[in-house]
């Protein structure tokens, strides 16, 4: 009998519950291998669909994963829970094994077993289809199933590793599966990403065709990641795991803490940066000096060979409806409610390159009594005149004035000019954007960082094309300095500095100079990484990698009055939005409990 290949993972054991001869019938509506591989169109449909699973890095990271929104820099409107955003559940601290939130653990496994069966069948079809070509198709395979896996560790820890296709002779035992011990996976997924980054391409020949399928550069920097979360707090000798064993006692997570997996976190990210071949997107002035306005802003939508950052993105990421949340209700479909909170504004730096707390030039209170110009940038965001270099007319809250480029690019505040609207924004109570609806600024700011500029008529759709950016150059160049710092300490300092400068060049603000100790080193790195990765996905992992993220949370979700009728009670009286709930079992996600249900071998994560 023909077999059907039909994607039906093992979903509820690893898991199946619906019998193997499910996969072992013959519909006339589907499609069978023969069909299927022995089509050019339908066989590169099937590796496409493996990289379907790959996840959005817009609403991918803000809605489904919830990566940006389970953060103390965003807040979304309790409200937008009945539409899907199920991390306003877990902010109230409304998240269980039996929770209705993403299932990762089920999606990885539909996409690990598509690629598994895509390696053993895949064949040559031609000219059209080379041996080289199949040769490239099956490594892009290899590396998907690796990268689902990295998302697997960094989510639930440990799981069962699964490298070879389960076929539908399988038997029910063969499919119950345990958990592979955390340093098992590690070191696999450190050998697999290590192979594949010697046999994949170093560089495409057609970048706009082929950009985002499987490099050299994304191996290495899944590798690099990969140790990055090994080498952290919540997965090097973190005791409170110590009970989450198999049933047979083995233990799944390592509990003694070791300081080389700093040093091969360094190691890994070395051998991304000796490629060569990426560096970080800067847009100069005519005098050759750095604009750090638009270089920040436009990472994320110069594409190709113009941007030589990317190092993993994936190119169908749902920026169109990413647009609409930030975009001020009041205008086309604009949802207005994606919102910056406080928090994260007295986080940007200064002009200067200092915290707001300790630059003396800062100032909270009143307007501004002048324009505000930043000399080198062609900036021109800030009124109807699109003024270059004007960054903050008089009249603006002190609060906004001499802020580092990345606030602007970042940050939009009432009265603040919107392009989409034309005009300056009214987050007052009652105000064109404001409240009493839920879709309006929760804490008083909305996020525009990656808003592309020019989605001016989002109710005619109108969203230009942009990449998302799963992995890019400065991330590592950030997970490099904390490598150094946390492995060599004082001793290596200068390199760090070196890396975490190049950043902070970029950004338009000062570089740090002087010494300073292993705590001051890795608070720099930490500051700074917050900033520049802002609504990238990276916050909510680098909070529980560091195991911050209760003492984090602690502090309540800030904001500014939005019941305010006035501009002064607006600005001017700050106020408690929520105190998330995190918990300690919140470090890891739970496994479905249906799924611990199905297979008897599995246990489930510390505190569910």
């Amino acid at each position: 009998m023909k077999k059907i290949l039909y994607i039906f993972i093992t979903a509820l054991a690893l898991g199946m519950t619906a019998s193997c001869h499910y996969l072992d019938q013959e519909p006339d509506d589907l499609i069978t291998e023969e069909m299927v591989f022995n089509d050019i169109v339908k066989t590169n449909g099937w590796l496409a669909n493996i990289y379907s699973y790959l996840p959005d890095p817009f609403m991918g990271w803000n809605q489904t994963y919830g990566l940006n929104t389970l953060t103390d820099d965003v807040q979304i409107p309790l409200e937008w829970g009945g539409f899907g955003w199920w991390s306003t559940s877990a902010m109230k601290g409304n998240w269980s094994a039996t929770s209705n939130y993403f299932d990762l653990w089920g999606n990885v496994y539909k996409a690990v077993r598509a690629s598994l069966i895509f390696q053993e069948k895949v064949k040559p079809l031609g000219a059209e289809q080379t041996a080289e070509d199949v040769a490239y198709m099956r490594l892009q395979a290899r590396f998907l199933v690796a990268y689902f896996y990295s998302q697997m560790l960094e989510f639930y820890g440990s799981f069962p590793l699964v490298t070879e296709y389960y076929d539908i002779n399988s038997t029910y035992e063969e499919l119950m599966l345990e958990r592979t011990p955390f340093e098992e996976i590690v070191e696999w997924l450190d050998e697999e990403l290590y192979t594949l980054s010697q046999e994949l391409p170093l560089q495409h020949k057609n970048m706009t065709e082929d950009h985002g399928r499987a490099t050299k550069g994304m191996a290495l920097a899944v590798r690099a990641h990969v140790h990055m979360l090994a080498a952290s707090p919540l997965f090097n000798g973190n005791q409170m795991y110590a009970g989450v064993v198999n049933k047979d006692g083995t233990p799944l997570f390592p509990q003694t803490y070791d300081k080389e997996k700093w040093k091969r976190a360094a190691e890994a990210i070395e051998d991304l940066l000796n490629l060569g071949v990426y560096s970080l997107y800067k847009e100069y002035n005519a005098d050759g000096t750095i604009d750090p306005f638009m270089s920040y802003m436009n990472i994320h939508f110069a594409t190709g060979a113009a941007n030589p950052e990317l190092i993993f993105i994936n190119n169908n990421g749902n920026y169109a409806e990413t647009d609409q949340n930030m975009a001020p209700h009041g205008y086309g479909d604009g949802n207005g409610a994606y919102g910056a909170t406080q928090n994260l504004v007295d986080a940007f730096f200064t002009r200067n390159g200092l915290p707001i707390d300790e630059d003396p030039t800062y100032v909270a209170s009143g307007y501004s009594t002048e324009d505000v110009r930043y000399e080198g940038t062609a900036w021109n965001r800030s009124n109807s005149k699109e003024e270059k270099g004007l960054i903050t007319e008089a009249g603006t809250p002190n609060m906004y004035c001499n802020r580092e480029p990345r606030f602007y690019v970042s940050i939009l505040w009432h009265r603040e000019w919107s392009t989409q609207l034309g005009g300056r924004v009214d987050f007052l109570y009652g105000g064109a954007n404001g409240g009493p609806t839920y879709d309006s600024p929760q804490c008083g700011y909305l996020m525009r960082k990656r808003q592309h500029p020019q989605a001016t008529e989002i109710g005619k759709q109108n969203h230009p094309y942009r990449h998302g950016i799963i992995f890019r150059l400065g991330e590592f160049y950030l997970s490099y300095a904390e490598a150094l710092n946390e492995y060599y300490g004082a001793s290596a300092h200068a390199e760090a500095l070196t890396y975490l400068n190049a950043i902070r060049e970029r950004a338009g603000i000062p570089a740090y100079e002087g010494t300073y100790t292993q705590d001051q080193m890795r608070d720099l790195i930490r500051r700074e990484r917050r900033i520049e990765l802002l609504d990238e996905g990276k916050r909510y992992t680098d909070l529980r990698r560091w195991m911050i993220s209760k003492d984090v949370f602690a502090e309540p979700i800030r904001g500014l009055n939005v019941k305010a009728t006035t501009d002064d009670a607006f600005f001017f009286t700050q106020r408690n939005f929520m105190t998330r709930s995190f918990e300690d079992r919140n470090y890891l996600w739970p496994i479905y409990q249906t799924y611990i249900d199905n297979n008897p071998k599995l246990v489930q994560n510390y505190g569910y």
